[in-house]
């Protein structure tokens, strides 16, 4: 009997798993490639999608959370400060990882759908996305962080709208999100998260391709490629432009 009872607690054990993804979500993006040419002025990206369920509703209130993140990269934050009259940089510290993009929409207050532990745990808040490397000279590594928000913020690249998830009867949900004209070119990450009560019920992701073409291609393939050449077009560029500059103004006062 002893034996029995440890098998359904087993079984019970193995079914929890189960139960808990009864949920699912069931999405897709408006594009799955942004071309960045040289007219390029922005994107926006529809993000829609269902929650599909193989039994009722569970009790309590369904949040969406969505993130657009860009390709994560190291950057070096320097901090100025005033020596003599000059302002010259002072501290500095080196930021592991930073997404050069990262964009979240939610159906409600970020805090009431994520929980402290989900959001550790899935780096899904701005704060969390960026690593930063610990350093004994430097101990305020949080504000550092913050200038990193604070600067790409005000450039449009860091982003965060509550409440801009639209749902629908808790089944059908949809976004927005604002691509700016300074997107870096790599491999971004659309995330859906599903959750009650702040806990994860379900996940998503799904990869955008960000790429320049045409001009911008060529011209960045040249840069990075043929850095001689480029640096020569862009001489004689400019010779052409200062000469035609002053043949225009010439003409120009003379009549």
């Amino acid at each position: 009997m002893k034996r029995f009872f440890s098998l359904l607690a087993a079984l019970a054990t193995f079914a929890l798993p189960a139960s808990a993804q009864q949920e699912e979500i069931v999405a897709g993006l408006s594009q799955n490639a942004v071309q960045i040419t040289a007219t390029f002025v922005g994107s926006e990206i529809l993000i829609f999608g269902a929650v599909k369920r193989d039994a009722p509703a569970p009790i309590g209130d369904l949040g969406v959370t969505v993130v657009v993140e860009g390709p994560s990269k190291p950057i070096t934050v320097r901090r100025k400060a005033k020596r003599m009259g000059i302002w010259v940089n002072a501290d500095s510290v080196e930021v592991e990882a930073a997404p050069s993009f990262y964009a979240i929409a939610t159906s409600a207050p970020f805090d009431e759908i994520i929980s402290p532990e989900l959001n550790r745990a899935r780096d899904i808040s701005i704060p969390e996305s960026i690593r930063i490397l610990e350093s004994e000279e430097t101990t305020d590594t949080e504000n550092f962080a913050e200038a990193v928000i604070r600067i790409r913020s005000k450039a449009g690249l860091y982003m965060i709208n509550e409440g801009a998830v639209n749902m629908n009867e808790d089944t059908l949900f949809n976004t927005r999100i604002e691509l700016p004209a300074n997107l870096t070119e790599g491999d971004y990450r659309a995330r859906i998260y599903l959750t009650r009560g702040g806990e994860l019920v379900a996940e998503h992701s799904a990869s955008i391709d960000v790429s320049k073409v045409g001009l911008e291609r060529w011209l960045y393939n040249l840069a990075h490629q043929q850095a001689f050449l480029y640096g020569l077009m862009s001489l004689a560029i400019a010779i052409a432009a200062g000469w035609g500059a002053s043949a225009f103004f010439r003409v120009f006062l003379r009549s």
